[in-house]
């Protein structure tokens, strides 16, 4: 283990210290006790003292201080040094005969005192020695328990602090929070990491000063997450605004507005671990992220209902996969280029049957398998039993009808991803060509050039890519243009605005514009009326999808359709089958 001398602070290698002492003969005495152990820097007043301090704070261990100085004294030295946060590291030694002056010294922040006429070397050498070692340790814990960036704690010191904080004041209601700030990572990339840096610096130190006074502390838990903990208070709205105040000025308009939103637990419950007091004010602040009317959420009955709900779900999931409890339904896409519209292929939804619960919405556990990084699981599922059913339909009904399944952002992070599916369609006997892969438009702007690589091996092995959800993500014109696709699936948000009360279809025309710029078919799900469906198929769209036609089905429920379009498959080419313009193959 390090020694206790192996920190060095002068180029000689030794620790420096500052001697600050009218008296010549005083400063002989020190230098003589002191010159073969440190490096010394003497001042005749308190003036030059407090100049040296600041010319070399980062590099002295120590001030030995004398309090009868011309020009300043010693106390007003110790008083300046308090006030400058950039010198309270720097520890002092005050030199007096003044027994009382020793509490004033020690209230303004001296550590300890050397008695004039001085004691022995040895007494003076311990006593230096042990300042210095003490203060290092002091800074030293410093240093590992707040937040570089924001000088706030860092998440364990805070956790240590609450739970401490509780135990002198167990009579106390209090209450966790957690304050984000709204889409940071676009802030960052906006402005720029220094502006996002400084950004959090102030929120940061506004938050402090805003519950310091009721004794509250916070933490810095993440990038853009500050965690409070305070006693009870119930003007959350208060601490809000001075957390919002001044974050953008002048000179600061690419940096638009910049929007707080907070998830308060009141009076928490002190059985809970201190980390899942905090989930839950998090949980509260994740349920207003993109609501622009309301910036404040409170973790009440029904949001713990909901966490239980959660819980089970995740906790029952490995169970159901082993009991076969989620099925695969499949939703129908028609080819509506022709005067009727015709199958062409189908998308793989999963359904789960819970035997307690019943039916699940999806909407309510694919959200939550991905939060806790279990989708996979159920996604390798979902893929084996879609690969399943093709093969099951070519072998009964002679007829090959493609199906896309879904690829979560997590999978697309796994190098072994094409393996995987590779392995999957060999075991079935299905052609890679006729297993779409839908892979949402925001999964490329994480790790973008990572995923790009896979999409591009997974097209050299004969899969083609359906990017999902097209238009609410962030790609430019310019990325999409470079991005390795082969079909555009249409978000159905677009569809329910152009057919709403507004009736604007522009958005839809420029996205169908974009993908014949493209060269690529376009799918437009959650279609669910002839006059939409009449629509979109004169604007250009290819493919549709949606309650128009049918809801998804279970395999045996779906099997009339493949029967009828097994009958007439050789009447007209798919959609997917042929060659875009711009060369690829569908």
């Amino acid at each position: 283990m390090p020694g206790n001398h192996e920190i060095f602070y002068s180029a000689s290698g030794k620790r420096a210290i500052l001697v600050a002492d009218d008296e010549k003969i005083n400063r002989e005495i020190l230098h003589a006790i002191l010159e073969s152990d440190y490096e010394l820097l003497f001042a005749q007043d308190g003036l030059a003292a407090f100049d040296l301090l600041l010319e070399y704070r980062d590099t002295l261990s120590l001030v030995l201080l004398d309090l009868n100085m011309p020009r300043m004294s010693g106390q007003e030295f110790l008083r300046r040094k308090k006030a400058d946060p950039l010198l309270q590291a720097v520890p002092v030694i005050v030199l007096t005969s003044d027994q009382e002056a020793e509490v004033e010294s020690l209230r303004l922040g001296a550590i300890d005192f050397i008695p004039k006429p001085y004691p022995k070397p040895d007494v003076i050498l311990a006593r230096v020695q042990r300042t210095i070692e003490l203060s290092e340790g002091r800074n030293l814990i410093r240093s590992t328990e707040h937040d570089p960036l924001t000088g706030l704690y860092n998440r364990d010191y805070f956790y240590s602090y609450a739970e401490q904080f509780d135990l002198h004041h167990k009579g106390t209601d209090m209450d966790a929070m957690v304050i984000d700030v709204n889409h940071f990572h676009l802030i960052n990339e906006r402005c720029g990491k220094a502006w996002g840096d400084g950004l959090l610096s102030r929120i940061g130190a506004q938050v402090r000063e805003a519950v310091r006074a009721q004794g509250g502390i916070v933490c810095r838990r993440a990038a853009d997450t500050f965690l409070v903990y305070c006693p009870h208070r119930e003007d959350y709205e208060a601490i809000l605004d001075a957390a919002s105040q001044r974050l953008t000025g002048a000179g600061d308009a690419a940096a638009s507005r910049v929007r707080l939103r907070m998830g308060v637990y009141s009076r928490v419950d002190k059985a809970l671990e201190m980390e899942r007091r905090f989930d839950r004010a998090k949980l509260a602040a994740d349920t207003i992220r993109n609501n622009y009317s309301r910036s404040i959420a409170m973790y009440d009955d029904a949001l713990h209902q909901s966490e239980l709900y959660a819980a089970q779900l995740t906790d029952d999931f490995y169970e159901a996969i082993a009991q076969g409890q989620f099925t695969v339904y499949y939703q129908p896409k028609f080819d509506v280029r022709g005067d009727a519209p015709l199958l062409s292929s189908a998308e793989a939804l999963v359904r789960w049957r819970h035997p307690a619960l019943g039916l699940i919405s999806p909407g309510k556990f694919i959200p939550l398998f991905e939060e806790n990084g279990i989708i996979s699981a159920l996604n390798h599922y979902v893929w084996r039993a879609a690969a399943a059913q093709i093969r099951d339909w070519k072998e009964r009904f002679g007829f090959v009808l493609p199906v896309s399944v879904n690829v979560s952002r997590t999978d697309m992070l796994n190098d072994e991803l094409p393996d995987v599916i590779s392995g999957i369609v060999n075991e079935f006997g299905v052609s890679p060509g006729d297993y779409l892969l839908e892979i949402t438009e925001s999964a490329y702007t994480d790790d973008s050039d990572h995923i790009i690589a896979t999409v591009k091996e997974l097209r050299a092995r004969g899969f083609r890519i359906e990017m999902d959800d097209f238009g609410t993500g962030y790609s430019s014109l310019a990325m999409l243009s470079k991005l390795p696709l082969d079909v555009i699936k249409l978000d159905m948000t677009f569809v329910r605005n152009a057919f709403g009360e507004s009736q604007d279809v522009r958005m839809l025309e420029l996205i169908l514009g974009i993908a014949r710029h493209l060269g690529v078919p376009v799918v437009a799900e959650g279609v669910e009326t002839a006059e939409q469906a009449r629509c979109l198929k004169g604007l250009g769209c290819e493919i549709i999808q949606g309650f128009y036609f049918s809801r998804p089905l279970p395999p045996d429920q779906f099997d009339k359709l493949i029967a009828e379009r097994a009958q007439v498959h050789s009447a007209a080419p798919s959609v997917f089958s042929k060659q875009s313009a711009a060369g690829r193959v569908f």
